[in-house]
């Protein structure tokens, strides 16, 4: 592994990647990105807002990335249409991921017939299994486990520990995070005999291009049929998806949400820190579920859902409203049954 050196870059060149223009002197040179309040000269800023605007005009950096809307400064400026948007796309510029040699680490225990691309690196420590197949440029770091008949696609990434059971099918440009797994058996028994019986899981993992899992997630395989992460979906730390659940395109599910076994999310669905899902549900297209929820029912498309159990968020705002009022009427019924000589029944 290594670290590409920092480049510099003239506002004007910066300007021209992200469809912005440059107000002040375009050949100022950059050499790294810094926050408002540690910036040297040399740096770009960011400011998406008047506040950090103020800051950043007040500290050493050399330019600063804002909104179209903002035309003077004594600062040079950088003016795009979206900041936040252009922040994303600048960092990689000063801070490049790093770069994996193409190579197959001496540790590494390798099946016979599995097939690894030459451009691909396998890192300490991993084990590949039968039939196993690596696309080009993708990078296992190191400590990884890939069960047999599974496929990981091109360009995609695997930090240490993230282990793939069998069967599993992961896209291209996917990035799975540390100590995560792909298709452990789903949690799947019945009752008989006094006992809970295992019911057999044999179903496998299919993850869509362009996916990201954060670290200690687990997606659990398929009883029968597969559990299905869509396109360009984005998964934070420490989640939990069950057997056969369908998982639409460009969705957000944040830290610490669980959902349980053949529930289908649409696209673009985002689920809140902590929000529980019940199993055999439907969520709907651009539907959103607060952080903390608990969805016990069918979603429609575009819905925002807050509260235990789950309902529209405004009337549980109204509810919430409601319950902050009641000590004050408790205090006026009794006040009105003290005047009126009457005793609650």
């Amino acid at each position: 592994m290594r670290h590409e050196p920092h480049q510099s870059y003239t506002a004007a060149e910066i300007a021209r990647r992200l469809d912005g223009e440059v107000g002040g002197d375009a050949t100022v040179k950059l050499h790294r990105f810094a926050p408002a309040a540690t910036a040297q000269v040399g740096d770009l800023t960011f400011a998406e807002n008047d506040t950090y605007l103020a800051q950043a005009e007040a500290g050493a950096a050399s330019a600063i990335l804002v909104h179209t809307n903002i035309t003077t400064s004594k600062k040079v400026l950088i003016r795009v249409a979206n900041p936040r948007v252009a922040f994303a796309k600048v960092l990689p510029l000063f801070f490049p991921e790093p770069t994996f040699a193409p190579g197959i680490h001496p540790t590494a225990v390798i099946a016979p017939s599995a097939r690894i691309d030459a451009t691909a690196h396998v890192g300490p420590h991993c084990v590949l299994g039968e039939r196993v197949a690596i696309g080009a440029r993708a990078v296992l770091r190191g400590g990884n486990h890939i069960g047999a008949d599974s496929a990981i696609g091109a360009d995609s990434q695997l930090f240490p520990q993230v282990t793939v059971y069998p069967r599993s099918q992961i896209g291209s440009r996917v990035r799975i995070h540390a100590g995560s797994v792909i298709g452990a058996d789903g949690f799947g028994y019945v009752f008989a005999a006094g006992a809970h019986l295992k019911v057999p899981q044999i179903g496998n993992v299919i993850i869509g291009d362009d996916v990201e899992i954060g670290a200690n997630v687990t997606i659990d395989r398929g009883a029968l049929g597969a559990t299905i992460i869509g396109r360009g979906t984005k998964i934070d730390n420490l989640v939990q998806i069950a057997h056969n659940d369908v998982i639409g395109e460009h969705c957000i599910i944040v830290a610490q949400a669980g959902i349980a076994g053949s529930t289908k999310l649409g696209n673009y669905v985002i689920l809140g820190g902590q929000a529980g899902l019940a199993g055999h549900l439907q969520i709907g297209d651009q539907a959103v579920v607060a952080a903390q929820s608990g969805v016990m029912r069918d979603v429609p498309a575009g819905e925002k859902l807050w509260g235990t159990p789950a309902q529209p968020d405004k009337e549980t705002k109204r509810q919430l409203i409601a319950l902050q009022r009641l000590p004050e009427l408790l205090r006026r019924v009794a006040t009105l049954e003290k005047n009126s000589g009457s005793k609650p029944e």
